[in-house]
């Protein structure tokens, strides 16, 4: 039996999604909660991998059960999440075919929150990154512009990825002020490792006037990850639409 979770967390207090030998991680901490519930075995698989210190508006994870406990799909949120801890919720669960890949998405959106403030919020500790200079927002909007399309993304790939083709499609990247908060916002058919926190940086170099404005095309075309910006940090970073073909 197949179950696909729909879920949300925070990243904080995990070494990312995917599990790791000897490491916290959301996946790790799923599989024990699962195999409680069910009594069973039970493979997990994301929709996405998120790194250390990264959340997630929404996720889908694939729990794949062999045997054990029936529990009805609609009884399943609740009985994870009095097992779960308070960090990691599920919403939702739906029956899906044994042949179904949650990582076969339509797109996904990623979004990045800077809070642009001289002074520090504890209640953002580690759910943003504080930039403390005057943000133009609205100068970041149009250069974020360059991105959208179908292009070799090689210069916003952390060096050393193994992937197939660093080709994606981004669908739209738009960067907006919500009070002292600068939220980045973009969707994609696929994302390269540190691919969103490398642009996100990248833009915020350009904030600084550590690279000039009107260059992310010519970085777009070097292909080089050292034509591009810093590797923004994790924590300010989330997933926050997971679109399917299926309506889940």
């Amino acid at each position: 039996m197949k179950y696909l979770l729909k879920m949300s967390y925070l990243g904080c207090d995990y070494h990312g999604f995917q599990i790791q030998d000897n490491a916290k991680t959301i996946a790790g901490t799923l599989k024990k909660n699962c195999e409680t519930l069910f009594n069973a075995p039970c493979t997990i698989q994301g929709c996405s991998r998120t790194d250390t210190g990264v959340h997630a508006l929404v996720y889908f994870a694939a729990c794949e059960v062999n045997g054990g406990n029936l529990v009805p799909c609609e009884r399943i949120p609740y009985a994870l999440n009095h097992l779960l801890p308070s960090d990691i919720s599920v919403s939702d669960c739906f029956n899906v075919s044994d042949d179904f890949n949650p990582r076969h998405t339509e797109y996904k959106e990623y979004r990045y929150i800077v809070h642009n403030s001289p002074f520090k919020d504890p209640f953002l500790h580690k759910r943003a990154v504080r930039v403390p200079d005057k943000i133009d927002e609205n100068l970041l909007d149009k250069e974020a512009k360059s991105f959208i399309g179908t292009h070799d993304f090689s210069s916003f790939m952390a060096t050393g990825s193994p992937v197939n083709t660093t080709v994606r499609t981004i669908k739209y990247f738009n960067v907006e002020r919500d009070g002292d908060k600068i939220i980045f916002s973009v969707a994609a058919d696929g994302f390269l490792y540190n691919m969103v926190r490398i642009m996100v940086g990248t833009l915020l170099d350009i904030s600084k006037g550590k690279i000039e404005v009107g260059k992310i095309s010519e970085i777009i075309e070097k292909k080089d990850r050292k034509a591009s910006g810093v590797t923004a940090p994790p924590d300010g970073l989330y997933l926050s639409k997971v679109i399917y073909k299926e309506n889940f």
